[in-house]
């Protein structure tokens, strides 16, 4: 069985049901997400999970109504200058989280785009901020749930990979373009192309 899980219910209005699949709302945000996947991981053995959804892109990485694979996303967990953390006895934090390499190499091969992304807690809308994030974190888009959803897979053992639907750029919002029909054309077309693999 796979788990598809977007945030909100109007990220699955391309859906069309079909054996083998179940859905999963999860709520906006990391914390959502994570304490909603990892609830649904420990109730069935999931094969595979695909966190789908819109998320703004930095300048260059993509194009609003593109469909895209996130490779790998990353989250802030720092000091506000950047700085790891020093925590006791040499422990780390978790800063980033991978989608499924097999999956992701033959989606490329499908000639969709792979990328970088940031998962926030606050929606980028300065252009200082999206210059930083795309600079630090070398992030090509911007979601509020990926690094969650693909950690607590990992977490899980379940293999897990991360679509979106290009809906806006990352900066000044009067700026950013937003258009949420166009990014759920580019979910679309990744989600259906991600299902006709797995």
């Amino acid at each position: 069985m796979i788990l598809l899980a977007c945030a909100v219910d109007a990220e699955l209005a391309f859906w069309e049901p079909r054996d083998g699949v179940a859905t999963l709302v999860t709520g906006v945000g990391p914390v959502e997400v994570s304490c909603a996947l990892t609830a649904e991981l420990c109730r069935y053995p999931y094969r595979l999970v695909v966190n789908a959804g819109l998320a703004g892109a930095f300048d260059g990485a993509a194009s609003i109504g593109d469909g895209v694979v996130v490779e790998d996303d990353a989250m802030e967990i720092a000091l506000e200058s950047g700085a790891p953390l020093k925590l006791p006895r040499g422990e780390r934090t978790v800063e980033r989280a991978h989608s499924d390499s097999e999956l992701v190499a033959r989606l490329r091969d499908a000639s969709f785009p792979i990328v970088r992304g940031i998962t926030v807690a606050r929606v980028t809308s300065s252009e200082q901020t999206a210059r930083r994030l795309a600079t630090q974190f070398r992030a090509q888009v911007e979601s509020m749930e990926g690094f969650a959803a693909l950690r607590a897979a990992e977490r899980m053992g379940v293999r897990a990979i991360e679509v979106r639907g290009i809906s806006n750029r990352c900066g000044e919002r009067e700026s950013s373009g937003w258009d949420f029909d166009a990014g759920m054309n580019g979910l679309r077309r990744i989600a259906r192309a991600l299902f006709e693999l797995v």
